[in-house]
């Protein structure tokens, strides 16, 4: 997909609709129901947040990056003695 060919509101106006589809299915999963999006189940929907996000910042747009862990954090990179 050429994003450079979208305008700045269509490019926030995407990466919202991944963030809403990733919130929707956490919802679904927190009712002890399916998924119905697959957001992160589906390789996809990562890589196109992750080039909505390239593109926006390379317009220096500001962007609220998606957490991607569901709120569960993330192990650190290393551990201290």
């Amino acid at each position: 997909m050429d994003y450079g060919a979208f305008t700045d509101a269509s490019l926030k106006m995407m990466y919202e609709a991944v963030r809403g589809a990733l919130r929707a299915d956490d919802e679904f999963e927190a009712n002890g129901e399916d998924p119905k999006f697959r957001v992160r189940a589906t390789p996809e929907w990562k890589r196109h947040a992750g080039s909505l996000e390239s593109e926006m910042l390379k317009r220096g747009l500001q962007v609220e990056i998606i957490d991607w862990t569901g709120g569960q954090g993330e192990l650190p990179l290393t551990v201290d003695p």
